[in-house]
């Protein structure tokens, strides 16, 4: 368990706080590029307990600036977008994308008074569906070298959503490899309705993820340190007679996820497509998750997967906490207990998705981490808090990971794999199975040969 004094490290992200210092030191998702593809496109953004602004320019560059205008603190979500930037409806005060002052036209003429403001402003850039914002001190580096980034727009689908709760809660699901094994639990036939990621078979075996995870509860969860972060293992073994793949032979299913330091994780998906997703505070108390969907093979189908996932969230313009989901506490994240006694372990539909939500959720807006009870398969959890503490504890590039050379960075390989090779696995037989089905799939990509991890 973590001390109160720790809690309040790790949870906390507003301006001046050592949590906030640190994640204002990697580029942060601000909003979708979708969001802003009306007539107008100008958005309120709270991020990172920031009130915030988020324009796009006539010339098609994105700007992120604060929201109360820096004369009388009127709100810049509703100003004109015109004149080389964003103007202020109260006195007609002008700023452009990187916090200048334009114009100020209802001084005298001849004014000067313009030159010696300035709105607070953000760097930010759009890239495959997202516009990122950099938070931090000084010039921003360029993005990592992430397959997220690296992919074509072709082959990479963007999607958020909002959880009501902080941020760290939220990214601990995705470096526990153990829940999926109840969580996300089906506990009949496998139906075309339920999450790919767990429908589709592992490797050549013919075994359904979500049948594995079910006959399997208790892999065995290894961390290896990156230069991004850490790597997780994840074994399970597959026993012989009923509990066997293919042709009754048994074998290990090897699952690669991954923490890149310090709000996102990849996870594979199926054969062809990972994601990558970042967990970013609104506040305290609230966060969205952004995905990227990457796909090694065939392009993406965006109007598709834009269709499975956009009817579960209310859209609301002008809300900063738009993508709320229509499921959550007040009707109970959509429980039905015949459904868990008979269908899914939650009892919570299909939508993996909420099943992630109701666990991050449920504990309240802020997890009391003072009264949990770590185990050994919490592995992960400790890694995440043990980078982040350190990190807060001795400030700067030398570090942070991943921020000293990030486009230096590759994958991360995201992969489920399969080994036959006899029990015990050695660490040399888990290397091979994932990196071989790592370079498999990137060797038949037509964009990701050459993007391996090494």
């Amino acid at each position: 368990m973590s001390t109160a004094a720790e809690n309040k490290l790790l949870t906390e992200t507003g301006p001046g706080t050592p949590g906030g210092r640190l994640l204002r030191s990697y580029w942060q998702p601000a909003a979708l590029t979708e969001e802003l593809n009306g007539d107008r496109p100008v958005i309120p953004v709270r991020l990172l307990g920031e009130d915030l602004v988020v324009f796009k320019e006539e010339t098609g560059d994105y700007g992120v600036l604060a929201r109360a205008c820096a004369h009388r603190r009127a709100d810049l979500s509703f100003g004109r977008l015109e004149d080389g930037g964003l103007r202020c409806p109260f006195h007609g005060w002008l700023f452009d994308r990187d916090g200048t002052c334009l114009e100020t036209p209802a001084e005298p003429e001849g004014s000067t008074f313009c030159s010696r403001v300035r709105q607070v402003a953000y760097p930010a850039m759009e890239h495959n569906g997202i516009i990122w914002t950099w938070m931090g001190d000084g010039p921003p580096p360029p993005l990592p070298g992430l397959d997220a980034f690296a992919a074509p727009s072709s082959h990479v689908f963007a999607f958020k959503g909002l959880w009501e709760c902080n941020w760290l809660q939220a990214h601990e699901v995705g470096v526990d490899p153990a829940h999926a094994s109840f969580l996300h639990r089906f506990l009949g036939p496998v139906e075309e309705e339920y999450g790919l990621q767990f429908r589709s078979t592992i490797g050549d075996t013919g075994v359904p993820t979500t049948v594995l995870m079910r006959d399997v509860p208790n892999p065995s969860i290894a961390v290896e340190s990156t230069a991004y972060g850490f790597r997780l293992i994840t074994l399970r073994p597959y026993g012989s007679g009923s509990t066997a793949g293919a042709n009754n032979e048994p074998f290990t299913h090897v699952r690669v996820t991954n923490c890149i330091f310090p709000n996102a994780i990849t996870i594979p998906m199926s054969s062809e497509i990972a994601i990558t997703q970042w967990h970013v505070p609104i506040d305290d108390t609230s966060c969205y998750w952004y995905s990227m969907f990457v796909s090694y093979g065939d392009p993406v189908d965006s109007d598709i997967m834009r269709a499975q996932r956009v009817d579960a969230v209310e859209l609301v313009p002008g809300d900063p906490k738009t993508y709320r989901p229509k499921t959550g506490r007040a009707n109970n994240w959509g429980y039905d207990p015949v459904e868990q006694r008979d269908l899914t372990y939650t009892g919570m539909g299909f939508d993996i998705n909420v099943h992630d939500q109701w666990a991050v959720e449920s504990p309240g807006a802020i997890h009391d981490r003072t009264n949990e009870h770590l185990s050994p398969a919490d592995v992960g959890i400790r890694a995440q808090r043990r980078m982040m503490l350190a990190a807060m504890a001795n400030p700067g590039p030398d570090t942070e990971v991943g921020t000293a050379d990030p486009a230096s960075l590759r994958g991360p390989g995201s992969v489920d794999a399969v080994s036959r090779d006899p029990q015990p696995l050695s660490s040399t037989a888990v290397d091979d199975a994932w990196r071989s089905a790592d370079a498999k799939r990137r060797a038949a990509s037509s964009w990701a040969e050459d993007l391996a991890e090494t």
